[in-house]
């Protein structure tokens, strides 16, 4: 069976993360979208990066986010969040997140997100083993873009 690479959730943007404007605080953003890809990952690729940490001392952390905001999530609206896999390397990922409005007509920001493997023991970047490999190969699906700027300009929507 083929693994999706762009993986969906929906969410309900909630009144204690938004500002006095009744709009999503900038840095919960940055939650939601990891949040939702977290659950993405476990449900779709059986890859729960907190089981990994416990019994096998490796996980993950952020090494950078761009992220650009382009339409305000409201409170109490119903968004979609989707992710893919970009780019990977032999000790790191780099994720799309996008926020959506409930059908995935208006974008609402966009995140790229770059995670290094890491051995929580051993306290260094750590390579990603045989499987891990496997499964990030499977699943990589690039864009058309060289760069977060070039990506944010081609899903922007275009002033007419």
């Amino acid at each position: 069976m083929e693994l999706p690479k762009v993986l969906e959730t929906k969410a309900k943007i909630r009144f204690q993360d938004c500002d006095p404007f009744n709009h999503l605080n900038n840095a919960a953003y940055i939650n939601y979208m990891i949040n939702a890809r977290e659950d993405q990952i476990e449900k779709h690729y059986n890859l729960d990066i907190f089981e990994l940490a416990k019994t096998k001392g490796i996980s993950w952390v952020v090494g950078s986010n761009q992220i650009a905001y382009l339409k305000p999530a409201l409170l109490m609206e119903d968004v979609v969040i989707d992710s893919q896999l970009i780019h990977c390397t032999e000790n790191q990922l780099h994720v799309e997140i996008r926020m959506w409005n409930h059908n995935k007509t208006e974008l609402k920001a966009i995140m790229w997100s770059t995670f290094v493997h890491f051995n929580l023991l051993k306290q260094k970047r750590w390579n990603h083993d045989k499987q891990l490999m496997d499964l990030f190969l499977n699943i990589v699906q690039s864009v058309p873009a060289k760069n977060f700027e070039e990506r944010v300009l081609h899903l922007k929507p275009q002033k007419v």
